[in-house]
């Protein structure tokens, strides 16, 4: 009767306990190396958040007063205009570069916004607070009349520090400025009377 061989590299304990948590650790290895690599194919929930539309209760906001919102990593402002901002926007378009939001219609603003008052309700103004000349952000200058680097006459607006760039309470850029365009209007619309949606138009 013949009898069993067992192979030389399995005959040592020592040996065969090695190869079995070799082949364990390869193996975990293996998976831990395809577990990344398929997750990478998924959206992170930080991708997903930058480019998600964003909600901003206005109920609380005065008359003459800002909040700020980030969407998409930008600060979007959100001004309620009182009666007297609203009166003086038409004055103003003599000194405007592009009073009518017309030298890049898609990038500075929606159709909806493409107005006097470059809004879907003339009080309420939704701008990015980012100046188009080096995306500095400017800061608001709301009460009227002279004041340090502004014009006698200044009516209330945005004033860039950076570079001297102003714009005016629905974000039009001022002639002779360094900044060549309006700021932006991004997407947006009402879901209530006092609820904003930034970054997204489309209703469902």
């Amino acid at each position: 009767m013949s009898e069993s061989v067992v192979p030389s590299d399995l005959s040592d304990p020592s040996k065969r306990t090695w190869l079995i948590a070799s082949g364990c650790a390869g193996a975990a290895g293996g998976l831990a190396a395809v577990v990344p690599f398929v997750s990478s194919f998924q959206p992170s929930e930080k991708a997903k958040a930058a480019g998600a539309a964003v909600e901003a209760d206005i109920s609380a906001l005065k008359p003459g007063e800002k909040m700020t919102v980030e969407w998409r990593g930008k600060p979007v402002w959100i001004v309620r205009r009182t009666p007297e901002m609203l009166a003086a926007l038409p004055k103003l378009n003599s000194q405007l570069v592009d009073p009518d939001s017309t030298r890049k219609p898609n990038d500075q603003a929606p159709a909806y916004a493409r107005n006097a008052t470059r809004s879907i309700k003339p009080e309420i103004a939704v701008l990015v607070g980012i100046c188009t000349h080096l995306g500095c952000s400017p800061s608001e200058k709301f009460k009227t009349g002279a004041q340090p680097s502004l014009p006698d006459d200044w009516q209330g607006g945005f004033f860039c520090p950076c570079h001297g760039s102003t714009f005016d309470l629905a974000g039009r850029v001022y002639k002779n400025k360094p900044a060549p365009d309006n700021l932006e209007v991004p997407p947006h619309m009402y879901l209530s009377d006092t609820k904003l949606l930034i970054g997204d138009d489309k209703k469902a």
